[in-house]
């Protein structure tokens, strides 16, 4: 599997949001599993008072499930699948893949869920 993601990421300053994308590129690289094809960065454009950059990558996956941790992993902002036209899935591999996207929607939620919880404790002492 070939696809073709976008890694963004956005804070500041300047300079450290691109440090950080470039780490983030030279650890992807380092992955197993996983090779990556191309890899492109661009300067960081000031939105809204923060910095954003972001890099497009072009990567080769061997098993499906390596391509789902990466998503997680790396949160990327696009996907684009580039090859193949069709996937074919054993209906076991399928079921984990949905428990593990399920397993990491809960978490967010709790965090979520938490955070509310502590805005609304703070909104009170106020």
């Amino acid at each position: 599997m070939i696809i073709r993601a976008i890694i963004e990421i956005v804070g500041g300053p300047k300079e450290h949001i691109e440090r950080v994308l470039g780490l983030v590129i030279d650890k992807l690289k380092k992955e197993d599993n996983l090779k990556v094809l191309r890899a492109e960065g661009f300067d960081a454009k000031e939105v809204k008072g923060l910095w954003s950059c972001f890099a497009e990558v072009e990567i080769e996956f061997k098993k499906l499930e390596r391509f789902i941790g990466f998503c997680f992993d790396y949160m990327p902002s696009s996907i684009e699948v580039l090859e193949p036209d069709e996937l074919k899935i054993e209906s076991g591999s399928f079921g984990d893949i949905m428990n593990d996207l399920l397993a990491k929607l809960h978490q967010y939620d709790v965090l979520i869920k938490g955070l509310k919880a502590e805005n609304i404790v703070l909104k009170k002492k106020d």
